[in-house]
């Protein structure tokens, strides 16, 4: 896991090595363990390591005998069958991320398509002189890039490009209605102008500084739905499970996993425990002194029952208060996910107990289609199913001052295309969140809240094998008796019982509301007049807005919130002010 970024100058103009020197330093945060660094002609490329796996040869950036160099964050997880196919001659490191190298040189951009993995690469072949950008399938780790006048620029984080210098941290409005209404941004561009992404699954060849070629990969089959007996799934989705945790747990460091007690964390849980000589290192988090649901109590019996070494975290209203602004920092591609909160902590406790890896459950839901929303696009219109997402945040609400009504066009994009697809309608909508919610609100949420702390997530559910069995499973064995995840939860049952996987989910909240209405009267007011707010929203209707009760009332205001601090952050520059009333005091005054 680490942080990489490069530039590859037009017109054949000199690589700076200041620029590349900022670009790096901006990413010391994700790779505290070492740098390294490129440059010839007008290429440079850098690194900064998170030490995994090869901890005494893996430095970047590698090399290949053909003059090939590579840069990349993530990890490869069949690097060891890759390497057993290589010539041993030309391997000179036990690095997950030599590989590509050679199998570029031998495929070419088909290279990717031996890569089982979370990854952003970058390669520079001199003899074609073109630089190679590619992402994994899911979009697991992040890579975005600028084209300048200067030339093509890119890096793990948008921060990067800003602190380079080459790029100014300018508004895209579009994207802008879409964080506000959706929480999330879809598709290629970004929340700042001129700051893209790479899409998960994409490869982009970049010549003379200019983008000359794009290619995509998609792990989600076209093959249709598979006509399993539920014996046959349970079968096949353990077989496929245990396979993914296991590749999953290669490391040279030692690793442990986040515990909710839902049905996702507790079959990772089951399959570590089997996995592992030693416990499993678990950590859970709950929320003290507020009203949503604290599950901690049944992670703590499952991780009793499964042999687990479970350390638990309370966050409370003034922790909220005291580090909501760094959180707000470290989510540069902002999502308004209040999800945020508590894995950014967890983060920090993994960290303290001197681990660099954490397993997680994200994906299990658009894998096995856990959300409540596919239920209801799984029905016809006239049996009261609808689209996903018709709604926005501000919906109704008379906050925002231009209601505009391309908030939606991302989205819908994705639904044509997914619409299109040889798909059920329960596929059609897992297929929709994995195009944009999953990399571009989850992914991103747990990329930046553990990277700010140098830890690297991994995600065993997002895995080519497993989707190849997830995705195509019968409706009937993801949906039924008016659950998701009907097969997983089956399989559940076996492995640990004591996780009792088909009781009602509660479901899991943070409880932002409740915080913020607790202080709505001097909050509500500073965040009416913070410019992002101002430039957006009419100041009168935010402060009632605050000063109101009301499920959709409190998110929205929780929206604002976020919204307000990230803009101070990463659009006026307003660094280390302390708490949440420190900062928004600061901006105002400083307006």
């Amino acid at each position: 896991m680490c942080g990489i970024a490069g530039f590859m100058g037009a017109d054949e103009a000199t690589a700076d090595a200041d620029v590349l020197r900022r670009l790096v330093d901006s990413l010391r945060h994700r790779g505290p363990d070492g740098d390294g660094a490129y440059t010839a002609r007008n290429v440079a490329l850098g690194q900064t390591r998170l030490a995994i796996i090869d901890l005494e040869t893996g430095n970047q950036p590698l090399y290949e005998s053909g003059g090939a160099v590579l840069v990349a964050n993530g990890e490869i997880y069949n690097y060891v069958e890759l390497h057993g196919q290589l010539d041993s001659e030309e391997v000179v490191t036990r690095s997950d991320c030599e590989p590509p190298l050679h199998l570029y040189r031998k495929y070419g951009l088909d290279f990717v398509d031996h890569l089982r993995g979370m990854y952003a690469i970058a390669l520079y072949d001199p003899i074609e002189g073109q630089l190679v950008l590619a992402r994994d399938p899911f979009g697991i780790k992040p890579l975005y890039y600028a084209q300048t006048d200067y030339g093509f620029v890119f890096a793990s984080e948008p921060q990067a490009l800003i602190e380079s210098g080459m790029i100014v941290p300018l508004i895209n409005e579009t994207a802008r209605a879409e964080l506000l209404q959706l929480q999330f941004t879809t598709g290629a561009g970004t929340v700042f102008d001129k700051i893209m992404r790479v899409l998960p699954g994409e490869s982009v060849v970049v010549r003379g500084g200019r983008v000359v070629a794009r290619r995509r990969r998609s792990v989600l089959s076209s093959d249709g739905v598979a006509d399993w007996s539920e014996e046959q799934a349970l079968e096949i989705i353990e077989t496929a499970l245990r396979d993914s945790v296991e590749v999953h747990q290669r490391s040279d460091v030692p690793y442990g996993m986040f515990l909710s007690g839902g049905v996702d964390s507790s079959a990772l849980l089951a399959l570590m425990a089997d996995l592992n000589d030693k416990p499993v290192q678990a950590f859970a988090a709950g929320f003290s002194g507020a009203s949503v649901p604290d599950e901690r109590a049944h992670a703590r019996e499952v991780a009793r029952i499964a042999g687990a070494e479970m350390t638990e975290l309370s966050i409370d209203a003034d922790m909220f208060w005291r580090e909501l602004p760094k959180i707000a920092a470290a989510m540069d591609d902002p999502t308004a996910d209040y999800a945020m909160i508590p894995t950014y902590f967890l983060a920090e406790a993994v960290r303290a107990a001197g681990l660099k890896v954490v397993l997680t459950g994200e994906g299990g839901d658009e894998m096995f289609a856990g959300y409540g929303r596919y239920r209801s696009a799984m029905r016809p219109w006239w049996r009261g199913g609808r689209s996903m997402r018709m709604r926005g945040v501000f919906d109704g609400l008379g906050v925002l001052r231009h209601q505009s009504a391309g908030w939606r066009d991302g989205i819908a994009a994705a639904q044509q295309t997914a619409d299109a697809g040889d798909y059920s309608r329960l596929q059609s909508a897992q297929a929709v969140d994995c195009a944009d919610w999953l990399p571009n609100d989850l992914l991103i949420k747990l990329d930046r809240c553990l990277m700010a702390h140098g830890i690297e997530g991994r995600t065993p559910f997002l895995d080519p094998e497993v989707a190849a069995v997830a995705f195509r499973l019968p409706d009937r064995l993801k949906v039924r008796d008016g659950l998701g995840k009907w097969i997983l939860r089956k399989w559940l049952a076996r492995s640990l019982p004591e996780a009792n996987p088909f009781k009602e989910k509660r479901g899991f909240s943070v409880p932002v509301a409740e915080w913020i209405a607790a202080r709505a009267s001097v909050i509500g007011p500073l965040v009416a007049l913070q410019p992002g707010v101002l430039e957006v929203c009419e100041p009168r209707a935010v402060e009632a807005l605050f000063s109101k009760g009301g499920k959709r009332q409190g998110f929205a205001t929780w929206v604002l919130l976020f919204y307000a601090l990230w803009h101070a952050h990463h659009i006026l520059g307003i660094r280390e002010c302390g708490s949440v009333r420190e900062t928004l005091e600061t901006v105002r005054c400083s307006a």
